[in-house]
């Protein structure tokens, strides 16, 4: 064996011997650890620890969880939930297997029935801290079943190559990837089915990295989806397409810029869309992109409620405010009230009109186009003289029309909200300010699964 270069010995051996000394070893940190007392309206759970605000995904209203927090700020952290320590009798296993990381649902792990007591508390807690109103009644919950309820939804749809193609679906949580899902029970089953088949489909296109939305709307006699194009289909596509509609019976709509350029691409002669109100004898006509209430089943419950808490009366005469394509305006008309009906889009209440003529009510209802978030006393007034009203806003609630309300106002109102924090603001003016008294308030179980609070209260004049 041949020896090492002597100019390769290191010939100190003092420092050969010398090792470099070891870090110094940091404590474990001990884990975050705090008892959940409530839901917030996200569904996340709400815990204090140390004087701070932690908002915990994942956990549940009396459950020990540890914690892991994501984003902090002085007053609050947000967080998720790393370790139950002590379940909550409500835990459930989520039915889905996209639970947690789909972000289309939120509450899946909480038993249906406590996610309706949750919702109730939110709607109560709202009222009382923001509005400083609380109702003479609670009423009973407005419920059906918790799964294949989602008549509409908007599906995205993204060709990426590391997840093996092309996905349509909802989005990730907290992410604006699109969930990788094979399956959906709040869709009803038969477009749960489409998912898989519309990623082959999507990705066979020319166009499959321009076609980054499906739009889907079910009706009583067909299912549409609206197809986001951003370039023009060719023939092979359209063959493509024609294929998917006869053997998956759908019909197929495009829309290549804003809602108003959707055409049905196929088949032409496929029944329109509609939902019923058959308690009522209704049918409404829509086109895909219009609003409609997702949870039919939900939707016609609570046109029962608000029709049975506003009593309309033959010959009173009553207002529809934000009423769409009518859904409470007809609903109300059939009673034998005359109906006034106010929409900010005049596309709406053209639909309204046409469906107040294919029931055979136009004569009891009118409509008027105005914009009421910036309602006035001079407008309001200038409708004339209401016995009841339904108020039925988006999110933003109504509070210009509230406040725009005279001293001639109706003697009751109806307020359908789909978020309880502005009832609770519009409540507070209605109640301190224009002298109602709120009767009673009660949630609408409208979106299953979800931290969505959508709610039903009623006002009255002493």
């Amino acid at each position: 064996m041949s020896q090492p270069s002597p100019a390769l010995v290191d010939t100190n051996l003092d420092a050969t011997l010398e090792t470099p000394p070891a870090p110094p070893v940091r404590p474990a940190r001990a884990p975050r650890i705090a008892q959940v007392e409530s839901l917030d309206h996200e569904g996340k759970g709400v815990a204090h620890v140390e004087g701070k605000t932690i908002f915990i995904d994942g956990a549940l209203p009396g459950e020990v969880v540890e914690y892991s927090s994501y984003r902090k700020k002085p007053a609050f952290e947000i967080a998720q939930a790393t370790r139950i320590i002590k379940a909550a009798s409500s835990r459930v296993v989520p039915r889905c297997p996209h639970f947690g990381v789909c972000g289309g649902c939120a509450l899946q792990h909480a038993d249906p029935s406590a996610q309706v007591a949750a919702k109730q508390r939110v709607l109560e807690d709202n009222l009382a801290h923001i509005g400083n109103v609380k109702p003479e009644e609670i009423y009973s919950p407005l419920q059906g079943s918790p799964w294949g309820y989602r008549h509409r939804a908007r599906l995205s749809a993204r060709l990426v190559p590391k997840k093996g193609g092309m996905l349509v679906g909802f989005h990730e949580k907290k992410s604006s990837y699109i969930a990788d899902m094979s399956e959906c029970h709040v869709l009803p089953k038969r477009v749960s089915d489409l998912l898989l088949p519309l990623r082959e489909l999507i990705g066979a296109l020319s166009i499959s990295d321009r076609m980054p939305q499906v739009e889907v709307a079910v009706g009583e006699r067909c299912l549409a989806l609206v197809l986001r194009v951003l370039e023009p289909i060719n023939g092979a596509d359209e063959e493509l397409l024609r294929r998917f509609a006869d053997s998956h019976g759908v019909v197929f709509y495009l829309q290549p810029k804003g809602p108003d350029t959707v055409t049905r691409f196929y088949p032409l002669d496929a029944p329109p869309l509609t939902y019923t109100l058959p308690e009522f004898g209704i049918e409404m006509n829509f086109s895909p992109t219009e609003f409609t209430q997702v949870n039919y089943p939900i939707n016609r419950v609570l046109v029962r409620k608000a029709l049975r808490l506003l009593d309309p009366q033959p010959g009173e005469r009553i207002a529809d405010m934000f009423c769409g394509l009518g859904n409470f305006t007809l609903p109300i008309a059939r009673s034998g009230a005359k109906v006034f009906g106010v929409e900010g889009s005049e596309a709406l209440v053209k639909r309204a009109f046409e469906n107040a003529q294919a029931n055979g009510l136009a004569s009891q209802v009118d409509y008027g186009v105005a914009n009421l978030f910036l309602g006035t006393p001079e407008i309001v007034a200038g409708w004339g003289h209401f016995d009841k009203m339904l108020i039925d806003p988006p999110r933003e609630g109504a509070i210009e029309l509230v406040k725009s309300l005279g001293p001639d106002s109706p003697k009751r109102i109806v307020y359908v909200s789909c978020n309880p924090a502005t009832l609770a603001r519009d409540a507070a003016v209605l109640v301190h300010q224009q002298g109602y008294v709120l009767r009673g308030a009660g949630i609408a179980n409208m979106f299953p699964h979800t931290a969505h609070v959508e709610s039903i209260a009623l006002f009255e004049r002493e």
